[in-house]
């Protein structure tokens, strides 16, 4: 008997020192292992392990961050680079530069290459994929961010040289080369004849070529501001103009922003512009006045905008992996996270298992025929207990 109070006393003092016991303690039904359980861990772990998969792409992946600054280097010269293909012959046009200040850049820095104006199968190709990512650009302008990280690699920018070897007589000047000019507005202009320079302004001897010879349908294979960098597409690159009129005005009007490009695989100082075109024939008598030719009106904006290759550093890397992971676990009702409350998947999965396992008997809802004397046995001993517990100290 004295044995036996002892063992009560132990009882009562374990009790007692449980309820003084002020932090919580995980509850018996979380160590339970159970089916519900093993699904929801599996579907847990798959989720963080796809989600953790998806989170080291893009950390992997870079974005473009601009940043606009006013631009304060003015004394510096802009480089101009043009390949122009005019359907006309080198000896009857000429090309120019003449900015704000009245200053004329004679076309020293200009080639003029006897060509063939149509385009081989190759070229043809080239320009039809050239025009194609033009349409893409200005529907879609997030490309462009594709095009800054692939510099330095894929197709070239730049017109193919022809495959073949023709025949036909050279009917057209290929006008390329760069040249240095003032920030400042300008206007580059490819008209009839020689440009001549002289104190009043300047002038193009055209007196002795005949207006049926004027033909100014032409391609622009590149037109650039800057630096040339491999990859970068510009807006006039492949524009191609057919007139059948001889004297017809082509008139382009940019607006040239200085950028500064920095990249993991580059950094240069380039220039992006916008453009906005317009054509007209010259007419006289109907008071359409002008010059037939080309004319390339530009401004530089006062802005400079910086073009970096962002990356996502490695700390917030870690922190969004430990919230996928954390967040995981809390929906999902792991014990070792959250003591008192059980997860809304766990719960929901455990009663589906509850539902079916009942409906058809299956696991612990399986009949057994000595399950009634065994619950009998169990139900007495424990009516039993509380009576010897508390008739102890009496006896």
């Amino acid at each position: 008997m004295n044995l036996k109070m002892r063992r009560l006393s132990r009882k009562k003092a374990l009790s007692l020192v449980k309820e003084l016991d002020a932090f919580p303690k995980v509850s018996e039904s979380y160590v339970e292992t159970s089916a519900s359980g093993g699904t929801v861990s599996l579907i847990a772990f798959s989720a963080m392990a796809l989600l953790a998969v998806f989170e080291f792409f893009v950390y992997q992946d870079t974005w473009m961050k601009y940043e606009y600054a006013v631009d304060k280097d003015f004394s510096s010269k802009l480089r101009i680079n043009v390949d122009i293909t005019v359907a006309m012959t080198c000896q009857h046009v000429g090309a120019d530069i003449l900015d704000l200040a009245e200053t004329m850049i004679t076309s020293n820095g200009l080639q003029y290459e006897p060509v063939i104006f149509d385009l081989s199968p190759q070229q043809r190709a080239w320009q039809r994929t050239l025009h194609l990512i033009q349409s893409r650009l200005r529907e879609e302008h997030a490309l462009q961010e594709v095009l800054y990280k692939a510099l330095l690699r894929g197709a070239p920018t730049a017109l193919p040289p022809r495959e073949d070897d023709p025949t036909e007589p050279l009917n057209a000047c290929r006008i390329h080369g760069h040249v240095y000019v003032n920030k400042v507005a300008g206007n580059l202009h490819i008209t009839v004849g020689k440009p001549i320079y002289h104190p009043q302004g300047h002038a193009h001897i055209a007196a002795f070529v005949s207006h049926e010879l004027y033909n100014f349908s032409h391609r622009i294979d590149h037109l650039s501001f800057g630096e040339v960098i491999p990859g970068i597409i510009n807006p006039l690159d492949g524009t191609e103009k057919i007139t059948f009129n001889n004297n017809q005005m082509f008139q382009y009007f940019l607006t040239v922003v200085p950028t500064r490009l920095n990249t993991y695989k580059i950094s240069a100082s380039t220039h992006q512009f916008s453009v906005t075109e317009r054509e007209r024939a010259i007419n006289h008598a109907a008071g359409s006045h002008g010059v037939s030719g080309i004319f390339v009106k530009y401004d530089t904006s006062s802005l400079m905008v910086t073009v970096s290759e962002q990356h996502m550093p490695l700390w917030q890397f870690l922190v969004r992996l430990c919230g996928i992971v954390g967040g995981i676990f809390s929906t999902t009702g792991n014990a070792f996270f959250f003591f008192f409350f059980k997860g809304m998947i766990h719960g929901f999965v455990g009663f589906c298992f509850d539902i079916v396992c009942c409906r058809f008997r299956l696991g612990a809802y399986r009949p057994r025929e000595d399950a009634q004397p065994h619950n009998q046995m169990n139900n007495v001993s424990n009516h039993l207990t509380p009576l010897l517990a508390e008739d102890a100290p009496n006896e």
